[in-house]
């Protein structure tokens, strides 16, 4: 072994060594490679394996450098009969005899298994790393997928519930375009025509999927509220309560046309009298809150709890599916627990709904 630490400091041997250990290493790293769409346990045993025989050849290699490497020894001082030395020079101490080459070919093979066990260790620690590094980055991509598999499935879901909202409304404004019709009252059914395309034309231009600021989701409410004071003219009035610091919140498109749908035909169609609709809208603890409510109602006037459900726009009532059922799921796609739909009968009268989600501006 003294022998073999004497080549180390050759810088050839040095060389050579990192360039088949190098050699060696990438051999091991292809074998683990192909195995790299198997299990962990499949890897570790091809790991096990392949170090077997990199580490074999590279202890041989240490030997062989070490058999052919040339031994450098002093040589003995000169003898024989005629050689004297001077008198008055000092005598130089004997040098020492030429060490002998030791016969490493018979303690070969005991050689290179000490070195197979020291270099096997030597690569398995090169395959333990490279193993965990690459299972590190395999688990990365898993997790990437699916965050965007679940990112699909939730554009998915907010696009078919977004879809939703315009055929329901569609047909309750056809509805009463042909009462208008009828009815004979053809200045209003034309306004009410232009006010449809208007609306429809700003709401498909928007991502289903995306975010908008209020001001611009108030805009569209009022684009509707415009169509419903043409059915009630007399019996629709409109209130925006909305603090101007949350104009630029974030809120998911046409998230209130459910809601403004229900309290006209839950609030408006059904009484002659004048009702009045809020729109209201603050900070509220972090979050952004918008209230809707009428001040009239058939629940105001009969007490029916039935009504006042169907008000309230329990999804199990007749006709409150796809209202406020929809806004909560929508919500609860988009912020999870952050957000939340509530629904009151107010004390004097009428029904009040409170959406509340996290306070974002639009950018």
């Amino acid at each position: 072994m003294a022998l073999l630490e004497e080549s180390f400091h050759s810088l050839e041997y040095r060389a050579a060594g990192c360039l088949i250990g190098v050699l060696l290493t990438f051999l091991v790293y292809l074998v683990l490679r192909r195995a790299a769409a198997e299990s962990i346990r499949i890897k570790v045993i091809a790991a096990a394996i392949a170090c077997v025989p990199a580490a074999a050849i590279f202890s041989t290699f240490n030997l062989a450098f070490a058999l052919y490497q040339p031994l450098v020894a002093r040589p003995l001082p000169p003898e024989g009969p005629g050689t004297a030395t001077a008198p008055s020079a000092p005598s130089a101490p004997p040098a020492a005899p030429r060490a002998p080459l030791p016969d490493i070919s018979q303690r070969a093979g005991r050689l290179i298994a000490d070195g197979l066990v020291t270099w096997y260790f030597f690569f398995a620690a090169w395959a333990s790393l490279y193993l965990a590094i690459s299972s590190s980055g395999q688990l990365r991509r898993a997790e990437r997928r699916a965050a965007n598999a679940e990112r699909a499935a939730q554009t998915a879901q907010l696009r078919a519930l977004r879809y939703q909202v315009n055929p329901h409304f569609l047909f309750n404004t056809l509805n009463s375009l042909s009462s208008l019709v009828l009815a004979r009252r053809d200045e209003e059914a034309e306004n009410m025509i232009v006010g449809l395309s208007t609306f429809f034309r700003a709401s498909l231009s928007i991502d289903p999927t995306g975010d908008i600021s209020l001001a611009e989701e108030l805009k569209f409410q009022e684009l509707y509220l415009d169509i419903e004071k043409v059915r009630f003219p007399n019996r629709l009035r409109v209130r925006f309560e909305v603090d101007e610091a949350v104009m630029g919140a974030e809120v998911p498109p046409l998230i209130l046309q459910p809601i403004v749908e229900n309290a006209i035909k839950h609030g408006v169609a059904r009484t002659n009298e004048t009702v009045t609709l809020t729109i209201s809208a603050a900070e509220e603890d972090g979050l952004l809150r918008i209230g809707v409510e009428n001040d009239r109602g058939p629940s105001a006037m009969t007490g029916d709890p039935s009504e006042a459900a169907q008000l309230g726009g329990n999804p199990a009532a007749p006709g409150a599916g796809v209202g406020l059922a929809n806004v909560s799921e929508r919500l609860h796609a988009r912020f999870g627990a952050e957000a939340a739909c509530e629904h009151e009968r107010l004390p004097a009268g009428g029904y009040r709904v409170t959406i509340k989600m996290p306070l974002n501006d639009h950018v």
